[in-house]
């Protein structure tokens, strides 16, 4: 199925059907090494914990979204009217599902965060998946996604693949009539050599019609717990997905966090972490390489590498049975039982892991 374009009716399922709503929580355990959440771990800078302790004192008060909402505007040069402040990035899939329940050809573009999908099905909706090509490094082709697909969801960079697909490419995907979504929930983890911010995002991208920018603070700050994200997009647009909303949605911790992530010193904070991430990465591909039979896909630009690898459910089974958790692939539309996930760590964590995983190949 791989580089085509195939059709999935509501309630679909069977052995031949990937498990859409496994994720990345589900590989880890007591005593197992966690390289299956793309999640970092460090401690709470002092910016951010502070203003989300204060707002413990202020629970008995409904959430307030208007400064989140202003400070998160004013970070992607954006009017307050086009952001929708959510409960994680998961809740704003599940209102594109629910909101456009009239459009006729949805389309999610795999391998990628199953949630989209998992969303559409959920509300009925039958959706077609262009498969990208593994041997063609998994890039995007706009020709390949139908001409009159009016709702069509794409990832950059891509989980699990860690593709950045090019802003233009995406772009050309933009037309009156289609709502395009694109997940960027991984977009703060990229960098590249003299791009002052995140290269290829189009979150402050104002001119495309139909654009709907879906972004997280989960990953670099280590929020999974706390549930908060957000949507950029034309307002009339967002207008329809608040009103598919429950009321008050966001928590007033969540609020507070998603204000102090938007501020100056948090981007600059984020983007030294990308810098550092990039290069905890070049390490992992560097060792996995050297690898016998292990293929890296990409390049990978994010805070997770794909592999493919013969047999890759029995090493997965064996790094377990070690004390190592990664991430299936088989549950990605696209991928297999030969596909991992990685998260990229410390250069002394990732030595330990590859250590462990050449035994295993070894035996």
């Amino acid at each position: 199925m791989r580089g085509q374009t195939i059709a999935v009716p509501p309630g679909a399922s069977g052995s031949s059907e990937p498990d859409l709503t496994h994720h990345g929580d589900a590989e880890v355990g007591d005593g197992l090494v966690d390289l299956a959440v793309n999640v970092r771990r460090a401690p709470m800078p002092d910016w951010l914990a502070d203003p989300v302790t204060a707002a413990l004192g202020d629970l008995a008060a409904y959430p307030d979204p208007g400064p989140a909402r202003a400070a998160v505007a004013a970070r992607h040069g954006r009017p307050p009217a086009e952001v929708l402040l959510t409960a994680g990035a998961a809740e704003g899939f599940v209102l594109i599902a629910q909101a456009l329940r009239g459009v006729r050809r949805p389309v999610v573009v795999h391998p990628q965060f199953t949630e989209p999908e998992a969303a559409l099905r959920a509300a009925g909706h039958a959706v077609e998946r262009v498969l990208l090509d593994p041997a063609d490094g998994f890039r995007l082709d706009p020709a390949r996604v139908p001409d009159d697909a009016d709702l069509v969801m794409v990832g950059n960079p891509t989980n699990p693949t860690s593709v950045l697909h090019p802003a233009d490419t995406l772009a050309a995907l933009a037309r009156p009539g289609r709502v395009l979504v694109v997940d960027e929930a991984f977009a703060d983890t990229t960098t590249a050599p003299g791009v002052p911010g995140e290269p290829e995002s189009l979150a402050a991208r104002r001119d495309l019609p139909g654009l709907l920018v879906v972004r997280s603070l989960t990953k670099t700050w280590g929020l999974a717990g706390l549930r908060v994200g957000y949507l950029l997009g034309e307002p009339a647009l967002l207008k329809r997905l608040a009103a598919a909303q429950p009321l008050w949605a966001v928590s007033t911790p969540a609020l507070a966090a998603a204000a102090a992530c938007a501020g100056p010193e948090a981007v600059e904070a984020e983007r030294a972490i990308a810098a550092g991430l990039a290069a905890d990465r070049d390490h992992l591909v560097a060792r996995l390489a050297a690898l016998p039979g292990v293929r890296v896909a990409g390049p990978p630009a994010s805070a997770f590498v794909l592999i493919h690898l013969p047999g890759a459910a029995g090493v997965r089974e064996a790094l377990r049975e070690r004390g190592w958790a990664v991430r299936r692939g088989d549950t990605f539309p696209g991928l297999g039982p030969d596909w991992l996930r990685i998260a990229v760590r410390d250069p002394a964590t990732t030595d330990a892991f590859i250590e462990v995983l050449a035994k295993i190949l070894e035996a």
